[in-house]
């Protein structure tokens, strides 16, 4: 599986294959972080991508962009919260 290449191998020719499997609506695990967070913008080109974390409060739509080499894990987007 493609993923699992990239979670076990720092190659950086993995983090190619892997971002080329990112697609907007994504749920993924970033770096530093516990929480999990939802694409809602790529760019392929520039490597990087916007997140917003998920779920997401109706009233908040705060995103920030992130390098796509700061994604650890792409995971299934669960409606309930993990705390």
């Amino acid at each position: 599986m493609i993923l699992s290449k990239f979670i076990n191998n720092k190659n950086e020719n993995n983090n190619l294959i892997f971002s080329k499997n990112l697609y907007k609506g994504a749920c993924v695990k970033i770096k530093n972080s516990n929480k999990t967070f939802q694409i809602t913008g790529i760019n392929i080109d520039k490597k990087i991508c916007w997140v917003r974390e998920w779920p997401f409060a109706d009233d908040s739509k705060k995103t920030f962009t992130l390098e796509i080499s700061q994604i650890t894990l792409q995971i299934f987007c669960s409606n309930q919260s993990s705390e």
